[in-house]
């Protein structure tokens, strides 16, 4: 019960689900304090009214953060890299000021696929094996702590910024071409994932079964566009895939009314993953970790339709 937990880019879609699973009834009695750190107070209100600690902070004041990672008390840090042109640099102070704060036990998001992607043609994607190799430089701080790296593949929940094309034309338009696959993990399964790491506990920290540990995490099903229109099909979600050209898919995503609040550097990582889809660097699946964590099992794709089969069916 002594553990204090802080979650960084608490304001993002990820942060924000994992501390509300947090503060659920299912893990609020495993830790005492939860801190959320955010750039954006204000998009974190609903939070602090769930028991959460807000702590507003600048990028521009290192100084400053790692005087708030002190006041917090907390010994165990969630980071997620910031949706931000300048992601590395962010993501690369945050750890610093986790060293300079002492804090035991760190746990970093990183993407799948990373260690695949090229310098110059993928470079939002590539730029997080910086951000791991920065975590592996600073050490534990104290000699005692731990680290854990949950490897995040392709958030189904970004399908959910087609859903008006969807809707109006029963068609679901990606620059992944027409052979290879993907495997899609819903979000919700991540936090998950994150949220018994965060709570486990061992003799140096973190749960022996974590510490050190790389844990990629994809869904349960390898799909190509085709595949992936079958599964909606398969949750009563009638619709066709199309290939379509990247000059295309950006267009396609400028004219959306779904993306309005979507930063720029997250939309410039989407191409390129779909880029990562076609030289066929994303057919594979990642699953044996996630049962032995969670309990359960990870959400396929037509389970992901089905619950969100109100913003994908076209309209009649």
């Amino acid at each position: 019960m002594s553990r204090s937990i802080c979650i960084t880019a608490a304001d993002g879609q990820t942060g924000h689900l994992i501390t509300e699973l947090l503060l659920s009834n299912q893990f609020r009695s495993n830790f005492k304090e939860l801190f959320c750190l955010t750039l954006h107070p204000d998009k974190c209100e609903d939070l602090a009214k769930m028991g959460a600690n807000i702590i507003a902070h600048k990028h521009s004041d290192p100084a400053g953060l790692v005087q708030s990672l002190n006041d917090s008390g907390a010994d165990t840090i969630f980071i997620i890299p910031p949706a931000h042109a300048h992601k590395l640099r962010h993501a690369r102070d945050v750890l610093r000021a986790v060293a300079a704060a002492g804090i035991k036990n760190t746990v970093l998001l990183s993407a799948a696929g990373a260690d695949l992607a090229e310098e110059k043609t993928q470079p939002h994607i590539r730029q997080f094996t910086k951000i791991e190799t920065e975590m592996m430089h600073l050490g534990h701080t104290g000699g005692h702590g731990g680290r854990d790296m949950p490897v995040a593949g392709f958030y189904a929940e970004n399908l959910l910024l087609y859903e008006n094309d969807v809707k109006n034309n029963g068609l679901l338009r990606l620059p992944i071409g027409d052979v290879n696959s993907f495997a899609p993990i819903a979000l919700g399964d991540v936090a998950k994932v994150v949220a018994n790491i965060l709570v486990s506990k061992g003799p140096k920290g973190l749960s022996d079964r974590f510490r050190g540990q790389l844990i990629t995490l994809t869904g349960p099903t390898m799909c190509n566009g085709v595949e992936l229109a079958a599964a909606a099909s398969q949750a009563g979600v009638d619709i066709q895939f199309a290939d379509i050209s990247d000059a295309e898919a950006k267009k396609q995503l400028l004219e959306s009314e779904t993306v309005s609040d979507v930063d720029d550097s997250d939309k410039q990582y989407l191409f390129e993953y779909y880029s990562l889809v076609r030289e066929g660097k994303t057919n594979y699946i990642s699953t044996l970790d996630f049962a032995p964590i969670t309990g359960e099992e990870p959400m396929n794709p037509p389970q992901f339709f089905q619950t969100h089969e109100w913003e994908f069916k076209p309209k009649r």
